[in-house]
C-alpha cells in the first residue's frame, strides 16, 4: 500500500465522480492541515442494490486532477483488498441507522461506517471532512467517533448547490436537463418550509412544495431535531427538514436547517 504520509493529516473520503462540492471539502481540509489525503473508493458494502454499485459513475483521471487543483497532497485509490484484507468487522449503525435513509437503503449505514472506520484506521487523520448534504451519514460518523473514542475531529462542510439550488451530487450527471429542473424543486420545498413562522406551517409548506415537483417519487420528508434525529416538536431548538426521493430512478437527498424560527427554542 503506497500511503506514505506526513502527519498530521486531514482526510476527505470520497467515492469518486468528484465535483465542486468535493472541491469545497478539500479546500476546507486544506485550512486544517498542510497534508490533505483524498481517498477514492466505491464501497460495495454500502450499496443495497448491486446494479447501483456497478453503475456508480467513475472518472478517476478527472477526479485526480480536481483533487490536486483543490489542494490535495495525496490522492489514494485503494483496492478492495487494501480496505478489506479479510472479513470486515461490520460497524452497526444502530437505531438511527435504521430510520429515514436506513429504511430505504437496508444495510447502507452499516457499510458506510465500516469503510469510514477502515479509512480512519489506515490513514489515522487528525481530522476528516464530510458534507452536510448527507446529514444522517454525518451524524452517524460523529456518533461512531465518539463511540470508539477516536482522536479525530469530524468537520462538517455546507452543502454546495448548483445555480438552480439543486444540491450537488455525483448522481446528478445521470439526470437530463429537464429532470435537473424538476429536481431543483426539492430546494424550493425546503425554502418554503424555512420561510414559515412555525413548525406546523413548515410541515404543511414542505408537503406543498414536494407535491409541486413533477415526476418526483417521495421516500420521506420530515422535520427532525438535528441533535438526535427525533421528530421535531414545538420545543425543538435545532429543527432541520430532510427530504429523499427519486426522479427517473436517480436517488436525491437534501436537507436544510429551519433557521427562521427553530433557533428561538420553540415555534410561535
Amino acid at each position: 500500500m503506497d500511503l506514505e504520509l506526513n502527519h498530521p493529516v486531514a482526510l476527505v473520503p470520497t467515492m469518486g465522480a468528484l465535483h465542486a462540492g468535493h472541491a469545497s471539502l478539500i479546500e476546507l481540509a486544506k485550512k486544517h492541515s498542510e497534508e490533505v489525503v483524498v481517498s477514492i473508493f466505491v464501497n460495495p458494502l454500502q450499496f443495497e442494490n448491486p446494479n447501483d454499485f456497478s453503475n456508480y459513475p467513475k472518472s478517476v483521471s478527472a477526479d485526480i486532477e480536481l483533487a490536486k487543483a483543490s489542494g490535495a497532497t495525496k490522492i489514494w485509490v485503494p483496492t478492495f483488498e487494501e480496505i478489506y484484507p479479510g472479513d470486515p468487522e461490520i460497524i452497526a449503525s444502530g437505531e438511527i441507522g435504521n430510520i429515514f435513509e436506513g429504511v430505504h437503503r437496508f444495510g447502507h449505514f452499516d457499510g458506510m461506517l465500516t469503510v469510514v472506520k477502515r479509512l480512519f484506521d489506515l490513514v489515522q487523520p487528525k481530522c476528516a471532512v464530510f458534507g452536510e448534504k448527507d446529514f444522517q451519514q454525518l451524524f452517524l460518523i460523529k456518533k461512531m467517533v465518539a463511540q470508539f473514542n477516536l482522536p479525530i475531529e469530524v468537520i462538517s462542510a455546507p452543502t454546495i448547490r448548483e445555480a438552480s439550488g439543486l444540491a450537488m451530487s455525483s448522481r446528478n450527471q445521470k439526470l437530463s436537463v429537464s429532470e435537473r429542473d424538476n429536481a431543483a424543486g426539492i430546494y424550493k420545498a425546503l425554502n418554503l418550509a424555512n420561510s414559515t413562522p412555525d413548525l406546523a406551517t413548515a410541515r404543511s409548506q414542505l408537503t406543498k412544495g414536494i407535491l409541486a415537483i413533477p415526476n418526483f417519487l417521495l421516500d420521506y420528508a420530515e422535520i427532525i431535531d438535528g441533535d438526535n434525529f427525533s421528530i421535531a416538536n414545538d420545543s425543538t431548538s435545532n429543527s432541520r427538514a430532510i427530504i429523499a426521493g427519486w426522479i427517473n430512478g436517480i436517488r436525491l437527498i437534501d436537507n436544510m436547517v429551519m433557521s427562521n424560527w427553530s433557533n428561538l427554542g420553540n415555534s410561535k
